[in-house]
């Protein structure tokens, strides 16, 4: 029987937004659904609101490619019911990976000026 074999995390670019967003919630520490589904509606201020159905179909898939791991919640949580999870190893790699690609398309963007100074309307010089 022919062993598995993990991709690289370049194989795995680029990461649907769904993903991103997702990793990028649990970059800094474990969190449960309800929490991921808060930190991603801030980091766009706004303007990615994800359902249910489309934050835990998108965990499923992440948990099988090794992207986040469940683990189990604070020794009292407010809820047994919520399930936390945490990025694993690979999947840092995978999103570090993944915020390089994106740095190195808005560098050609501002190369053409495509985007505006912080609190400005205009393009960059």
């Amino acid at each position: 029987m022919a062993s598995q074999t993990r991709p690289t995390p370049d194989q795995l670019l680029p990461l649907t937004p769904a993903v991103f967003h997702i990793q990028l919630a649990l970059a800094d520490e474990p969190k449960h659904g309800y929490s991921i589904m808060k930190t991603v509606e801030q980091h766009s201020g706004g303007k990615v609101s994800m359902g249910p159905g489309t934050l835990y179909g998108t965990l499923k898939r992440m948990l099988k490619a090794g992207l986040v791991e469940e683990i189990d919640g604070p020794p009292e949580p407010a809820d047994e019911r919520r399930r936390y999870y945490r990025l694993t190893p690979f999947g840092r790699r995978v999103l570090r990976a993944e915020a390089e690609r994106l740095a190195a398309v808005l560098r050609v963007a501002q190369a053409k000026s495509l985007l505006a100074e912080a609190g400005e309307g205009q393009p960059w010089p």
